[in-house]
């Protein structure tokens, strides 16, 4: 077939040599113009030929199951093949959420939505788009984290590549077995450090998948131009190693230079088989590699770190919505992180940049607003020696505090922000404590999942007298509290990626900036409006992540034209309209 295709040309190229071309709207052009096509236009549902309409009900891109209308089942030989009944999306829809919502396990809904994905995938994303606060819990944190543990037992079909030692010297050749050319976002993980669950190797695919899925319902990125990828170089989780049923390598991580060869290659092949433009989000690599990474490649490739730069983003945007309820300024804070891993040290460097911004300081003096506690207490600059490289900015002159509640008592922050990946840490007496020393005390109990959380919402407002001002990384429900009902913030990456992403791929944008992070902040707290604030929330509700994605990836696109990074010109006039134009659509579409 791929000889037949190559020997007979359409214009000087054939079907498999087409190039990807950028749409009016942002995205990669396909081949039969689907994209550019308005809702109401016919479009062809095959990409080369078909002898039966049996291949079109197990084409995800395509499948419509029972909406598929009469005139279609003729014209693509389905008549016999599906009941007679014509429904709506909309019935489907109803009727799908109504299965899932009779599943009491989290992780049955998980499989129950990816299922979907895999045979229908308008139907799928119209699905968490309409019930976006519902389904966001299941798809991503907390339920995806048990969906990783699990992710050998409920394999069934690649959902995306899986790269390993086995392929090294011949990566460009395995991502061109990807089906789809035009690629313009990839999340890649190794697996080491999938949220606070640890190293799950291989079985750390369902964090790309989860997040491609958000980068699709929330930012409007096209599915056929996001890619999710998993490198496998082993495990170093024995039980993964013990399990006969384990889907990756099974030997030992490899470490040094077989791993920074086999990435070096990855990031190579990336390039020279998509582009300059294309988006590489590094995704739960360890500490250790992760700065590395982002270090090496930010000069020379299009890449974000999601742990680092995007959890610094939502976490910055949360503190600039609350000094409305605080009334004071940033610089004001004094700030006292548990935790001073790749999250906890990112949000810090974030804070003193935009603290410098506003008040015209030295990055240098910023920074003194802010401290890190670790495994080993209070960072200080007695331990400067001993602090890996990542840390020592934060070693201030002070003396040690072994623990958290002595540096709490020490620093006197007015915020406390958790990054440990540790649950149960900010205690009754740590809270309680803060509660004494501020009339509003800021916490943040940022780890995930759910189980990891240093606190509840429950436990953060009771123990400070319903005075705390609260968000967490993972859901919590609303908590009453002297007749009073608060609304804890959910400091959930999926505010930030998906509309960062949409406003570098729509800009052309060749590289990330630090600025492009601080525009990314400024929009998501631009969304918080008084009736939010009156609830004491500190971020705007899902309900409007559209929204909120096309305000952040606009903001983000501007500063990428200011910085002289933007490659698409010329510039749109209203960046607020292109990004909605933009957007991917789930709604089906007519087949000729």
């Amino acid at each position: 077939m791929e000889s037949f295709l190559k020997d007979h040309h359409r214009g000087g190229e054939s079907v498999l040599d087409l190039s990807p071309r950028v749409t009016c709207g942002g995205g990669v052009g396909d081949l039969y113009c689907e994209d550019r096509a308005s809702e109401d236009q016919l479009v062809t549902p095959w990409t080369i030929s078909v002898a039966s309409g049996y291949s079109l009900l197990r084409d995800p891109h395509h499948n419509k199951g029972l909406a598929f209308t009469e005139k279609e089942r003729d014209a693509h030989y389905l008549r016999g093949l599906l009941p007679p009944a014509v429904l709506s999306q909309e019935l489907q829809e109803k009727r799908i959420l109504q299965n899932i919502r009779q599943y009491d396990l989290p992780l049955h809904k998980y499989i129950a939505l990816m299922e979907l994905a895999e045979r229908n995938e308008r139907l799928f994303y119209k699905l968490l788009i309409d019930n976006v606060e519902e389904l966001l819990p299941i798809v991503y944190t907390p339920t995806v984290g048990e969906a990783c543990q699990k992710y050998g037992s409920i394999f069934h079909r690649p959902q995306g590549l899986y790269i390993s030692l086995k392929e090294k010297g011949k990566i460009l050749e395995v991502l061109r077995n990807w089906p789809e050319r035009g690629i313009q976002v990839i999340v890649v993980t190794d697996g080491e450090r999938i949220l606070g669950l640890g190293d799950l190797g291989c079985q750390g695919m369902g964090i790309p998948v989860g997040k491609l899925a958000l980068y699709t319902a929330l930012g409007g990125i096209r599915p056929s131009a996001c890619l999710p990828i998993t490198i496998d170089v082993g495990t170093n989780n024995q039980n993964l190693l013990n399990d006969e049923f384990y889907i990756g390598l099974k030997h030992k991580r490899a470490t040094g230079k077989e791993y920074y060869d086999l990435l070096d290659e990855f990031m190579t092949a990336v390039k020279q088989n998509y582009g300059e433009k294309i988006l590489i989000q590094f995704e739960d690599f360890a500490n250790h590699n992760a700065f590395e990474l982002l270090a090496k490649y930010g000069t020379t490739h299009l890449v974000f770190n999601d742990d680092i730069q995007g959890t610094a983003s939502v976490v910055l945007a949360g503190l600039v919505a609350s000094l409305k309820l605080l009334d004071c300024s940033l610089a004001d804070h004094t700030f006292l992180f548990l935790g001073a891993g790749e999250a906890g040290t990112g949000i810090a460097e974030l804070i003193a940049l935009e603290i410098s911004k506003r008040t015209e300081i030295p990055l240098e003096e910023a920074r003194k607003k802010i401290w890190l506690v670790d495994s080993k207490g209070l960072i200080v600059h007695s331990r400067k020696e001993s602090l890996q490289h990542f840390k020592k900015p934060w070693a201030h002159h002070h003396p040690h505090c072994a623990n958290l509640l002595d540096a709490v008592k020490a620093i006197k922050p007015t915020a406390l922000i958790g990054t440990s990946g540790v649950g149960k840490t900010f205690t009754k007496e740590v809270v309680k404590t803060m509660a004494a020393l501020n009339q509003k005390p800021l916490i943040m109990a940022l780890s995930n999942p759910t189980s990891q959380a240093e606190c509840t919402a429950e436990e953060a407002y009771t123990w400070t007298e319903g005075r705390g001002i609260f968000a967490s990384g993972s859901p919590f429900d609303p908590v009453e509290y002297n007749g009073k009902t608060h609304v804890p913030g959910q400091a959930n990456n999926a505010y930030i990626f998906p509309g960062f992403g949409l406003g570098l791929v729509m800009s052309g944008a060749i590289r990330v900036h630090d600025d492009m992070l601080l525009a990314a902040s400024e929009a998501l707290a631009g969304q918080v409006t008084p009736e939010h604030y009156d609830k004491g929330m500190t971020y705007p509700p899902f309900t409007n992540i559209r929204k909120i994605s096309a305000h952040i990836a606009a903001n983000v696109a501007a500063k990428a034209y200011d910085l002289g990074l933007a490659t698409r010109l010329p510039r749109p006039a209203d960046l607020v309209k292109f990004a909605e134009s933009c957007m991917f659509t789930p709604n089906y579409r007519n087949f000729r």
